[in-house]
């Protein structure tokens, strides 16, 4: 039997999306902010707001955030301390852009399943071509391409610019 429940440990509303919206996800490469970018011309231009969500698990949780000197944190912290690098990561790129009310999501979740299910509701759901996946993300399957098979609303992969780093290596790590 898979199992392909979303776990979402966290006491906030993270299941809510102001109806309209655009999801984004982001999780700290370059494509993700790229795609935030993009998302902003089109909610300022549209007049709506932006959801930013990343997801996180055992695996991915960040350094010193689950356990440090002896003290065990709860899901909730982590997810709570995953919101916050999000949103010191688009903090620049939405100061760019005032007019345009920014949402912060962050959960343990499976990210694909987390940003479909998010973007519902919403105008359109923007990811990456590709982010900090690396070898892990080729055997699974590209988060963008499992966006777009599952959502139910419109999915925009915004392609890496030709002037990135990485532009002619497909499935490279960002840093």
């Amino acid at each position: 039997m898979n199992d392909t429940t979303t776990a979402v440990t966290t006491t906030s509303p993270v299941f809510t999306v102001p109806e309209g919206s655009i999801v984004v996800g982001h999780d700290g490469s370059g494509d993700s902010d790229t795609a935030l970018a993009v998302a902003f011309d089109f909610a300022g231009k549209l007049g709506v707001d932006i959801v930013v969500v990343r997801s996180w698990s055992i695996d991915t949780a960040p350094h010193g955030a689950l356990y440090n000197h002896g003290y065990v944190s709860s899901f909730d912290e982590v997810t709570e301390t995953v919101r916050k690098m999000l949103i010191a990561d688009t903090a620049e790129i939405g100061s760019r852009h005032p007019e345009v009310a920014l949402h912060h999501r962050a959960a343990l979740a499976q990210p694909a399943q987390l940003l479909t299910q998010l973007a519902a509701p919403a105008l359109m759901l923007v990811v990456g071509p590709r982010g900090l996946g690396g070898f892990a993300g080729l055997l699974l399957g590209s988060v963008s391409s499992q966006c777009v098979q599952l959502a139910t609303c419109p999915v925009l992969v915004v392609p890496t610019p030709k002037d990135h780093p990485h532009a002619d290596h497909p499935h490279a790590d960002h840093p």
